[in-house]
């Protein structure tokens, strides 16, 4: 039988595919695969095919959703125990650097260094190279340092200024939800480029590939999807959690991924959970998260908290007063962002109320932002705090005495047992032996000259915030 017998064996085996499934899923998968040979069986070997497919990834997705129809097809045309081999030109018109792998092998092989010019979504205006989508802002000179980030930076700015080293390749970095990642992972990216502007670097979030690889496939653009992500140098992909319970995106991912680790490629990934808390992602794919290094970012403690806070008034262009800051960052403590959208939202407030920047502003903005974490306070902790600014003792606040600092001082703790505890008035009067009209006339003088009194107003405010806020 000569070679173009061959082909139309193998035409009516591709139509008898085509027969049997959805026409988009044929012309993506089976449409441009040539038969290279078919050798019939002898005494020393079965009979084989050899296919020419052109990528890795339209093996494996043959492989896993249509092996039955596949093989039917073979059986039908060829006869009973063809064997499969497909064949990968990595570059494109380069007989030699061609992959071979049998059918039902893994199809993750080793494949040659792809040099494919493909389609590029990211192309820069120039069109010479492509956007690397990474934030300037977001880079080492800007990224707040302290014990809960240590470990993370040390290693994000060993693979900025060392890409070639792949201790840590993959590097997957995870942590709740605000805590820095983004700015991590870009600002390795943004180092690699300092260090070399030619280097291929991309940031994308693990949704927006999902998109590319969407609409490559409503394309039919698959191959140039995948050969473009082979190109990168370096890929960061952030909220690489967004990808669970999508098996077909996990898939070319997994492709992408092996063809870049292979050739020593860095890849940096970023997750609100590690790798073994990931559900409805293939086992195969959380296994190669594994295979470098997973770092931990925590919530911030107090000194990155005040950090960000000073940076982020600086780049504003305005210094918080230190009792505004410590409440700020004693209350938000969940994480960065909020952070910085505290400031933001306290210097708006400030500009249009023409007010400074005060702990009662501070407490009047985050009120919708975040939950205030405060001490549960009681009427001992009032006195207290009142008599330590009036620079008396306790004691002193239930005498009779009538000087004019004590019963400014017994009014103030009046006026902020009602307001802080919740007491009764009948049951202040009751613990500083004074009576019903005494404490409401007490509390009403404190809010006259609160009004009036700026030096008194902030006395009180000072007052409140050291009851108020938890000592960190």
């Amino acid at each position: 039988m000569d070679q173009s017998a061959h082909q139309e064996l193998w035409a009516r085996c591709s139509q008898f595919i085509c027969d049997n499934i959805e026409p988009e899923q044929y012309d993506t998968l089976f449409r441009d695969i040539q038969l290279e040979k078919y050798v019939v069986a002898s005494d020393a070997s079965p009979a084989y095919l050899i296919l020419q497919v052109s990528s890795n990834f339209i093996i494996d997705e043959i492989e896993r959703r249509y092996q039955s129809l596949f093989r039917a097809g073979i059986k039908k045309i060829f006869g009973e125990g063809v064997q499969v081999y497909y064949r990968t030109l990595t570059v494109q018109t380069d007989p030699s650097s061609s992959v071979l792998q049998k059918s039902t092998s893994p199809s993750a092989t080793i494949m040659a260094q792809s040099k494919v010019e493909s389609a590029n979504p990211f192309k820069a205006p120039s069109d010479r190279d492509f956007d690397p989508q990474l934030n300037p802002r977001y880079n080492f000179e800007n990224y707040c340092l302290s014990e809960s980030n240590k470990i993370a930076r040390s290693i994000g700015e060993a693979i900025g200024d060392n890409p070639s080293l792949k201790t840590f390749n993959p590097l997957f970095v995870f942590g709740p939800s605000g805590v820095g990642k983004t700015h991590l992972i870009q600002a390795i990216g943004i180092r690699v480029k300092e260090r070399n502007p030619q280097a291929r670097v991309l940031y994308v979030t693990a949704r927006l590939f999902e998109s590319q690889y969407t609409a490559a496939q409503w394309k039919d653009n698959i191959n140039n999807f995948f050969h473009f992500y082979q190109s990168i140098d370096t890929l960061i992909i952030d909220d690489i959690q967004d990808l669970q319970g999508k098996p077909g995106t996990q898939n070319i991912f997994f492709h992408i991924f092996n063809h870049l680790h292979q050739h020593d490629r860095q890849i940096i990934l970023s997750s609100d959970c590690a790798p073994a808390e990931m559900e409805r992602f293939e086992a195969r794919l959380l296994s190669r998260f594994k295979w470098g290094m997973q770092v931990e970012l925590g919530r911030p403690d107090i000194d990155l908290r005040r950090d960000v806070l000073r940076q982020k008034a600086e780049q504003n262009g305005v210094v918080l007063p230190e009792d505004v800051l410590e409440y700020i960052a004693a209350n938000v403590t969940e994480n960065v962002r909020e952070l910085e959208g505290i400031v933001t939202s306290l210097l708006a407030h400030a500009t249009v109320m023409n007010r400074e920047i005060s702990v009662d502003l501070a407490r009047r903005v985050m009120s919708n932002a975040v939950k205030i974490q405060r001490r549960q306070v009681n009427f001992e902790m009032v006195t207290e705090a009142v008599a330590s600014h009036f620079k008396i003792t306790p004691d002193l606040l239930f005498t009779k005495t009538r000087k004019r600092e004590i019963a400014d001082a017994r009014h103030v703790v009046m006026y902020l047992a009602k307001k802080l505890v919740k007491m009764p008035l009948t049951t202040i009067g009751q613990r500083l032996d004074r009576t019903h009209a005494t404490v409401i006339h007490g509390v009403q003088c404190v809010e006259d000259r609160l009004a009036r009194e700026k030096q008194f107003a902030a006395d009180v405010e000072t007052i409140e915030t050291s009851i108020a806020i938890p000592k960190a």
